[in-house]
């Protein structure tokens, strides 16, 4: 796999998978996942996400995708830069996407926290992730984020008191779909 991220020098090697992960969030099918990451990758970042993604392995890796997807259409990431230290690869990127489906979160239980309905509004945040490889898979993934970025973007922060009501309404019917 290659990639580049200012077009001069091919990126290849743990970089390229760790890029190639990051894309197939937006895209990719679960095969792609299969090819990207280990059987027993973990997601650190789980803990807010359905349970589904909260085990091992490529299945929950491609649960958060299908999770993200259901919430962001045209959902993208532009790599910036990157940096390898030995089998970790971290990558400082722009996630965009449109918000077109309810983006729900979760509590440590599993449960649902709360659901943010959408309002089609275009969003674009700095990020930052971390992947420790193995084997030329990812094997754990943890990131750094502009939530509140994104939900001023968003218009979920400050809520106005009709999207307050329309956000207590999504939370319940989030709710109840989980049961």
């Amino acid at each position: 796999m290659t990639d580049h991220t200012d077009g001069s020098e091919p990126i290849v090697g743990d970089a390229a998978v760790a890029i190639a992960s990051l894309h197939a969030m937006g895209n990719g099918t679960l095969d792609d996942f299969g090819v990207l990451y280990t059987a027993d990758v973990v997601n650190r970042e789980a803990v807010a996400e359905p349970p589904d993604t909260r085990g091992e392995g490529p299945a929950a890796m491609y649960a958060t995708a299908l999770w993200l997807r259901a919430a962001f259409s045209d959902l993208a990431w532009q790599v910036h830069d990157l940096a390898q230290d030995g089998d970790h690869v971290v990558i400082h990127a722009t996630m965009s996407g449109r918000q077109t489906g309810p983006f729900v979160a979760y509590r440590p239980d599993g449960e649902v926290e709360v659901a943010f309905p959408p309002r089609g509004r275009a969003f674009a945040v700095t990020q930052t992730h971390w992947f420790r490889m193995r084997d030329g898979r990812v094997a754990e993934h943890w990131a750094n984020r502009d939530d509140l970025g994104m939900g001023k973007q968003l218009g979920w922060t400050p809520p106005t008191p009709g999207y307050l009501v329309r956000m207590l309404l999504a939370t319940r019917r989030a709710r109840g779909a989980s049961r």
